[in-house]
């Protein structure tokens, strides 16, 4: 019972911090995304290609989050971000919120409109931490095998847009597409599919052609809702 007082008290005190976020975001009408896989899914490839085509039409500020090294933080500056600062968790499995706004402390927002945050690679943690963030996307990967959604649930059940990524890939591994949506809808049926290859373009059109539309209506309107 102690432990479990405890785990409380540390996520209250992660939301107040969630709800800080909310608010010093909300007035500046800056929507954040929680970008979310597990390693080597592709979340960072996917956020260059995102900046590369968004870059002339969005100002998109990025928290990259690592245990170590700044080497993806680099890859996305590189890429055309506006602002980027990287976290460094030292072992931390997660991103928590107390990060996200001491992150936020560094970036200059009236430079971000679309402020996108690249999670701890972990399909298991970072679920039970609200950074703050307006929509929820779940990057998987053909590699990865089809089970995923099965194996990790929640991570799942509670995102609004999840992303198939390295469907170049599909001839080459035992990966059945439609199990995997099946698998995620049955835990999720609102959810938005995108599948993409970050190597050859294929889907990336219709990824941030419908980020780039919603990132514009909810900045406009203020409505934080997700149209599906």
């Amino acid at each position: 019972m102690p432990k479990l007082t405890i785990a409380q008290n540390i996520l209250a005190a992660n939301d107040t911090y969630a709800a800080g976020i909310r608010q010093a975001l909300a007035p500046r009408h800056i929507f954040s995304i929680n970008f979310m896989s597990s390693p080597g899914a592709g979340k960072t490839a996917l956020l260059e290609r995102t900046i590369e085509r968004l870059g002339g039409q969005l100002q998109i500020g990025v928290i990259e989050g690592d245990v170590e090294t700044s080497a993806d933080a680099e890859r996305i500056e590189a890429a055309g971000a506006s602002e980027t600062v990287q976290i460094n968790t030292r072992g931390n499995c997660h991103l928590e919120a107390h990060m996200v706004q001491a992150a936020l402390d560094q970036l200059d927002l009236d430079r971000v409109e679309l402020l996108i945050i690249e999670n701890i690679g972990n399909l298991i943690c970072p679920n039970a931490w609200d950074l703050g963030e307006d929509l929820r996307v779940v990057i998987t990967s053909t590699t990865e095998g089809d089970d995923k959604p099965s194996k990790y649930p929640q991570m799942f059940a509670d995102a609004q847009v999840v992303v198939i990524n390295k469907i170049d890939l599909l001839p080459y591994v035992d990966y059945d597409l439609e199990k995997a949506r099946r698998q995620v809808l049955a835990l999720n049926p609102q959810v938005r599919f995108f599948e993409v290859s970050c190597r050859t373009g294929a889907g990336l059109v219709e990824w941030c052609d419908w980020l780039a539309d919603f990132a514009r209506r909810e900045v406009t309107s203020g409505s934080k809702e997700l149209q599906r």
